[in-house]
């Protein structure tokens, strides 16, 4: 997955950087240079379902551009510039003004807000594995996978390796790839017995693959606590105004339904919606 969040019991941690309150404070003029512009830089990371170039259209697609198109074209912006890099270089990138906005489908964690501001999240996810089919190690949580010693990977940065090791999976055990793809790959050819991220990436990239199927999405628990991985779009700190305004577009489409209607083209269901808020999510 896309590095991902822990709403109950955080895992792992980055560093935290300085914020220039008094900006923050002002509320920022990004929106207005935006509509002034007409054009909004969106990061993202090359994710199905969340955020991709299609491969026949050469088009920026997925879940997190298509909610954007929407609510940013409501606040007056309406042509989009995709930027694509790699998942770690997302926060750093949004700080140092490569784009204005992260729209990868991110998790929010207290450790990313202390680097970047969110917006509510859209999405909740679960976990769950692409493994041959039929699954033959019988495989359904993380751990099954201590239990069986089996040979999985996960993707570079994505909590899903926390979590199955905070399930008895010994760290040299897990091996990392690239992406979803390269994990499936790898699963097909045997090389590994699973591969691991969020329920709606690994479901994709299973979807009419031959010789792999996905396993049922579960909530990882650590220690007892439910982890919960909520995603939404990132924000410059000082950004408050453009954030605001952008909740407020993004709650008035939950409310209406039109947030279901616009992501379910990309798998996402009713049990994917949440009321969850960045500030929770953002609490240790």
């Amino acid at each position: 997955m896309l590095g991902g969040a822990v709403a109950l019991g955080a895992l792992g941690a980055t560093g935290c950087s300085r914020i220039d309150t008094s900006a923050a404070e002002a509320g920022g003029d990004q929106l207005d240079r935006l509509r002034s512009q007409g054009v909004v830089r969106l990061g993202i990371a090359s994710e199905v379902p969340y955020s991709y170039i299609d491969r026949d259209s050469g088009k920026l697609t997925g879940q997190a551009p298509a909610i954007a198109e929407e609510i940013f074209g409501r606040l007056g912006v309406d042509s989009f510039q995709p930027v694509l890099t790699e998942f770690g270089n997302l926060i750093p990138g949004l700080r140092t003004g490569q784009f204005d906005v992260v729209a990868a489908g991110m998790w929010i964690t207290p450790e990313r807000c202390q680097q970047v501001i969110f917006s509510d999240p859209d999405y909740i996810a679960k976990d769950a594995f692409i493994v041959a089919e039929g699954n033959p190690l019988e495989l359904e949580n993380y751990e099954d996978i201590a239990a069986s010693g089996a040979t999985v990977a996960t993707g570079p940065g994505w909590f899903q390796r926390d979590y199955a090791m905070g399930n008895g999976v010994e760290a040299s055990k897990i091996g990392t790839l690239p992406d979803q793809l390269a994990g499936l790959t790898a699963v097909r050819q045997g090389r590994i017995d699973a591969f691991f991220g969020t329920a709606p990436t690994m479901v994709a990239a299973a979807r009419g693959a031959s010789g792999v199927e996905s396993t049922e999405p579960f909530t990882p628990v650590v220690d007892g606590v439910e982890q919960i991985g909520a995603g939404g779009f990132a924000f410059q700190p000082t950004e408050t105004t453009l954030r605001d305004a952008f909740n407020s577009e993004l709650h008035e489409m939950k409310d209406s339904g039109q947030l279901l209607e616009i992501v379910s083209p990309f798998g996402f269901t009713e049990e994917d919606m949440t009321d969850l808020t960045a500030k929770e999510l953002c609490q240790e």
